[in-house]
């Protein structure tokens, strides 16, 4: 059996929207071939017929039949998917029509979506664990940080989280061990870009350990202490290039619960839960301000305003708030994991990602390309 990476997980047949008063053809002789075959050739290998260059049908159908939405429906269906299920003789082949023009992102997650479900339905493992492939996939894409984030939740659902109420995991071990594991877990799913392997060192993991312990601090208290970054919120003037000061807990000592027992430790879910649901809402911060890297190695620098972005943000200031009122009883072990899971899957991640992003960042350009190490001098102002 071949490696993951040189195994084939998914086709993509692409076929440009025809418009036939401009003399253009679904298929070609040799598309037509392909297609009958192409199950020979394929196998069970999903494979998706994507129409691109749909912006042009919606422009021609709009000209053409003014006032009637449901033309650009009709003409697909008579004249690229009904062609192709007569060529195939398959009714069931999966189809998507996209493009990469402006205001049309969301076909493109469609794609990536469609994608998705179809290697999870070909690529599946015994007793409902998470396939190696489908794995694969959802790392490498890189444009629905949601897709990382149910297969992260699909991840520790078969590992450890189904057993955090109850502390049947993990014996003998210290928290500090325990959220390492958890740590590299999570991160793995979201396949960044990471050579240096920034986000699992140890100094990451120390930021966000001392970002949990604040999930304890008393209802009034803060545990946000001041900072002199030169890319705090609140509207403080930005410097593209100056260097991000995190703030002063970040590196703090990390107190006697990191190494006390995960058995010993009273209240030991709340960190788990947090932990869990921080690291993913900072890694899907991080997502976001990834996509101005164009494709170049993560930078201390991003991870480190992606980090400040979250914390002390209303969005961390209501999950912690949230895990604190949460009562967890042993008998019902499943009631952590569901808790973690409605948390991870909340329906406005996307608006509070951009929120804690405008935070930090107040609207202002920050070059995420260079890097910088995870302690620096304050830049005074």
């Amino acid at each position: 059996m071949p490696d993951i990476k040189d195994q084939l997980h998914a086709v993509w047949l692409c076929f440009q929207i025809p418009i036939p008063t401009y003399g253009e053809r679904l298929l070609e002789d040799g598309a037509e071939t392909f297609l009958k075959l192409r199950k020979d050739v394929l196998g069970n290998t999903p494979t998706i017929v994507v129409f691109t260059k749909h912006d042009r049908l919606v422009t021609f159908t709009r000209q053409k039949k003014r006032g009637d939405p449901e033309s650009e429906k009709q003409y697909l269906q008579e004249f690229c998917i009904q062609p192709i299920q007569q060529f195939t003789g398959d009714k069931a082949i999966a189809h998507i029509a996209v493009s990469s023009k402006p205001k049309y992102e969301r076909s493109l997650e469609g794609l990536i979506r469609l994608t998705q479900d179809k290697v999870s339905e070909s690529f599946t493992s015994s007793g409902n664990q998470v396939s190696a492939v489908p794995l694969a996939a959802a790392g490498a894409q890189r444009m629905l940080p949601t897709l990382k984030v149910d297969l992260s939740i699909d991840v520790g659902k078969q590992k450890y989280w189904r057993a955090l109420g109850s502390s049947a995991n993990f014996p003998g071990y210290t928290m500090q061990d325990c959220l390492r594991v958890i740590h590299i877990d999570i991160v793995t799913v979201w396949n960044y870009y990471d050579p240096c392997r920034y986000l699992y060192s140890d100094e990451f993991v120390r930021m966000m350990m001392n970002m949990v312990k604040t999930v304890d601090s008393p209802p009034g208290s803060t545990q946000q202490l001041s900072r002199s970054d030169s890319l705090a919120g609140g509207g403080v003037p930005l410097i593209a290039l100056a260097p991000i000061v995190l703030p002063l807990k970040a590196f703090a000592a990390l107190g006697g619960w990191a190494y006390e027992t995960y058995q010993r430790l009273q209240g030991f879910h709340t960190k788990f839960m947090a932990y869990i649901v921080d690291l993913t809402h900072v890694l899907e911060i991080l997502f976001s301000l990834a996509a101005s890297i164009r494709a170049k190695k993560l930078t201390r620098r991003a991870i480190k305003l992606a980090y400040n972005a979250y914390d002390g943000s209303e969005w961390m200031r209501l999950t912690h708030t949230d895990i604190k009122s949460f009562q967890c009883w042993s008998a019902a072990r499943d009631a952590v994991l569901d808790k973690i899971t409605s948390m991870i899957s909340s329906d406005d991640r996307e608006a509070r990602v951009s929120r804690a992003i405008e935070g930090v960042r107040g609207g202002m350009p920050v070059d995420l390309e260079e890097d910088e190490e995870w302690i620096v001098q304050a830049v005074s102002q």
